[in-house]
């Protein structure tokens, strides 16, 4: 065995084996005091052992010693009771064979999707916007010429993006990573919706081989992509606790199941390309975008049906002068900016019923000789940024006859 991995997320703690190849294996949960004794046939550990951080929800110490002539017992010390699970991974473009543990509360794992926090309820009048850092943990993303990692830069990019909607009125962001730790796709969309989320935006940095190509994409989810995963859900509805629209699909025949899915999935595509047009005009103000229209495609994390969802490729890792960029945390919040105008842009026109941004009403003023934005801003009491961005406008420069929407806060 060549090396240990721990990640430590919010609600789970990965433990990645680094081996050389296929391995038999054995988990066991003992008790008094809690602990998961894994025994790996045929394996000697090739280094000190990494150790948990203090913080680990379920970690305490991780310990070694040899079992029989050939074996390696590696004993998990425990904060406390859990599930876990175990499985081999096959070698990829970034890592070798490798033994995963997954160590987590049964009842999160279970009941997730019906997890509603009071501070959720405190926020069910903002617009909650869920940000997704690409990648994580063991799953490092694409990796730029000089070694910048994509899971570095979106989790950058993501938290800066998150603290600028939280200082908006009437809007929340809600981070699906919060730290360095791997999620699944799957997972990313159940955190979502536990928030009760009325948009996902998933952040990346795209690669390809061609060092030369640059610029930024915004993505929706195709229609193929929608009907493949409508036809799952479909399948799956008995099992499931997954709502369309707060309806469960359980206790629905076929094509009243079908109905609904299709009415959630037509009215979320359409919120996702409103979303994604005015992003990718954010990002137009940045420089060039890698395409002057948004993509569609068939990505899992864009495939919840009633969440409008957008993927978000930031810039080409794999091209140098991108990828220093997207190490500038200057750049990085220009990104976050651009991609910040765009959502308000389309909550501004489109705020869901029931949030504060529905409620706020607009007035209507007339421009008149004589009238500055300053004076306007003033006599209405609202500031000159809240003026600019109700209307679009990118200076002070104003016309005789224009008609400007003044918000009512």
């Amino acid at each position: 065995m060549q090396s240990v991995r721990i990640w430590a997320a919010p609600d789970n703690t990965r433990v990645v084996f680094d081996v050389s190849g296929p391995v038999e294996h054995k988990l066991e949960l003992l008790s008094n005091p809690h602990r998961l004794v894994v025994d790996i046939d045929n394996a000697v550990i090739s280094q000190t052992m990494s150790q948990p951080v203090s913080t680990d929800k379920y970690l305490k110490n991780i310990r070694s010693a040899k079992k029989g002539e050939t074996g390696l017992r590696v004993v998990f010390d425990l904060k406390k009771n859990i599930e876990m699970r175990g499985f081999l991974l096959q070698p990829n473009r970034q890592y070798g064979h490798r033994l995963v543990v997954d160590l987590y509360d049964e009842n999160n794992q279970k009941n997730g999707s019906q997890i509603i926090t009071q501070a959720d309820n405190k926020r069910s009048k903002d617009v909650v916007i869920a940000i997704d850092a690409g990648h994580g943990g063991d799953d490092p993303g694409a990796m730029g010429p000089h070694g910048v990692r994509e899971k570095d830069v979106t989790l950058k990019i993501a938290m800066n993006l998150a603290n600028l909607i939280n200082k908006e009125y009437g809007m929340k962001a809600v981070l699906v990573r919060e730290g360095d730790y791997f999620l699944s796709l799957r997972n990313r969309i159940k955190k979502a919706r536990e928030h009760k989320a009325d948009l996902f935006v998933s952040i990346h940095a795209d690669a390809f081989k061609d060092p030369r190509v640059k610029g930024s994409s915004v993505y929706i989810l195709s229609n193929r992509g929608a009907s493949s995963e409508a036809a799952r859900w479909l399948a799956e509805r008995e099992n499931a606790s997954d709502l369309v629209g707060g309806v469960s699909l359980d206790d629905k025949d076929d094509v009243l199941a079908s109905v609904l899915l299709d009415l959630s999935q037509t009215a979320s595509l359409e919120a996702s390309i409103g979303v994604a047009d005015r992003v990718l005009s954010g990002l137009k103000q940045l420089g060039k975008t890698h395409k002057k229209n948004v993509q569609s495609a068939g990505f899992a994390v864009l495939k919840s049906p009633d969440i409008p969802s957008i993927l978000v490729e930031t810039a080409y890792i794999s091209n140098p002068d991108e990828e220093k960029k997207l190490k500038d945390e200057r750049y990085q919040t220009k990104l976050a900016k651009a991609l910040l105008s765009g959502l308000k842009g389309y909550f501004r026109d489109y705020a869901p019923e029931g949030t504060l941004l529905a409620s706020v009403a607009t007035r209507k003023h007339i421009i008149a000789r004589g009238d500055t934005l300053s004076g306007i801003a003033q006599r209405y009491k609202v500031s000159m940024n809240t003026l600019r961005d109700s209307n679009r406008l990118k200076g002070d420069t104003i016309l005789v006859g224009q008609v400007l929407n003044i918000p009512t806060i």
